[in-house]
């Protein structure tokens, strides 16, 4: 790939200039592998190169997965895009919704008008919320006592919706009920029914939520900036024995692995070998879901742990079966209708069918959306494309 030297510079100069720790690449087409590099270090308390190889937390990169998986149960009539919810799962049939606080501040909680469906939680228009973008929600825990999402505990998910399901679009915890709802109707715990049904069918043997030895080695750490704006390291991990395993977020993985996934949404359901969706659905999963709703602005509430996001702010954005959409050609070249999605700690994707890219870069920097981190990620897609042009260009 004729851009690789492009590629490489700009992630070896970020990473050789402490912007970022360290970092690792990779872009394929549905059938190849174009690139990959790894730069920088895993943890800046030790002397450890990054590799190929390293692994991450790939935070909400996870709900992507867990989508594939419910979609996986819907092809096979187990669920429903649009039956209640409720009647999977029970603790949704009758959700209530959080009108704000009264002058005690006690929570103002109202009956939902209309019951929360799968198609809901796979969009994000449920009403569910995230405490880190939604200040309504911190307040209420604080009230509640009820603990954060990422203790994975059964009793972080009892919280009230934001708003009536399908009326907006809010970012929240509604791919943890989408894996709830996978081990409802599969029998499995979401775990295993990933590694039966995914992670096994297309080679991602290094991708789970808990850790095993040999992952534990190539562990990348995490990293959060101090006030002069280095990355420093600092204690971060997933509960390991968890009550309920976070269908939004809980899962490890290395970018090898995660290249795989993306390049089974480019070949339409089929990696390694085997169809694990049917082409119809993957093609329905990269569809809006959200009608006339759009993705809005999403602003920090927990400081540490993310900044305000808000990408390509002119451009209508629209959801998929659990990614974002683009609706018009973005800055770096990727094609209105693509797909894509990030996790926490500055790990990004995107799947563009029309140019048959698709791009993985991987960081462990908080908070989210960080704008060294964002540069790198523009960076390699904007050589990835470079690549891809010249390459056209050429034959």
């Amino acid at each position: 790939m004729q851009s690789k030297a492009q590629i490489d510079q700009v992630l070896r100069q970020k990473s050789d200039a402490k912007e970022i720790p360290g970092v690792v690449a990779v872009a394929a087409t549905a059938k190849e592998v174009i690139y990959r590099g790894a730069f920088g270090k895993r943890d800046l308390s030790k002397d450890d190169a990054m590799t190929a190889d390293s692994v991450f937390w790939i935070a909400s990169m996870t709900k992507a997965i867990t989508a594939a998986a419910g979609m996986q149960l819907v092809e096979q009539g187990k669920l429903s895009l649009d039956a209640p919810i409720g009647k999977v799962l029970p603790d949704l049939a009758a959700p209530q919704v959080l009108e704000g606080f009264d002058a005690k501040g006690e929570p103002k909680l109202r009956p939902a008008k209309n019951p929360i469906t799968l198609r809901h939680l796979m969009t994000h228009t449920a009403g569910f919320a995230y405490d880190m973008w939604n200040g309504d929600m911190v307040r209420y825990l604080e009230k509640s006592g009820l603990p954060g999402i990422t203790t994975c505990k059964n009793d972080a998910l009892k919280t009230p919706i934001m708003s009536d399901p399908g009326t907006r679009w809010e970012y929240g915890t509604n791919i943890d009920f989408v894996g709830k709802a996978v081990e409802a109707v599969s029998g499995k715990r979401l775990d295993a029914y990933l590694r039966d049904h995914l992670f096994t069918p297309l080679g991602m043997s290094d991708t789970g939520f808990k850790l095993g030895a040999a992952q534990r080695k190539r562990l990348v750490g995490m990293h959060a900036r101090g006030a002069d704006g280095s990355p420093a390291p600092i204690p971060f991990e997933v509960e390991q024995e968890p009550e309920f395993h976070m269908g939004g977020g809980g899962l490890y993985g290395t970018a090898g692995d995660y290249i795989k996934f993306t390049q089974m949404i480019l070949n339409k359901g089929r990696g390694n070998g085997n169809q694990v969706l049917k082409a119809e659905t993957v093609a329905m999963m990269g569809q809006n879901h959200i009608g006339n709703l759009n993705m809005t602005k999403m602003t920090s509430a927990v400081a540490f742990a993310t900044n305000d996001v808000d990408l390509y702010p002119d451009m209508v954005k629209k959801w998929g079966l659990s990614f974002l959409i683009n609706t018009a050609r973005t800055p770096e070249g990727r094609s209105p209708g693509s797909l894509a999605w990030a996790g926490l700690a500055n790990t990004y994707y995107w799947i563009d069918p029309s140019r048959d890219v698709t791009g993985v870069i991987l960081m462990q920097v908080l908070p989210f959306a960080d704008k060294k981190c964002l540069e790198a990620f523009a960076g390699f897609e904007r050589g990835v494309y470079a690549g891809l042009d010249a390459a056209q260009r050429a034959a």
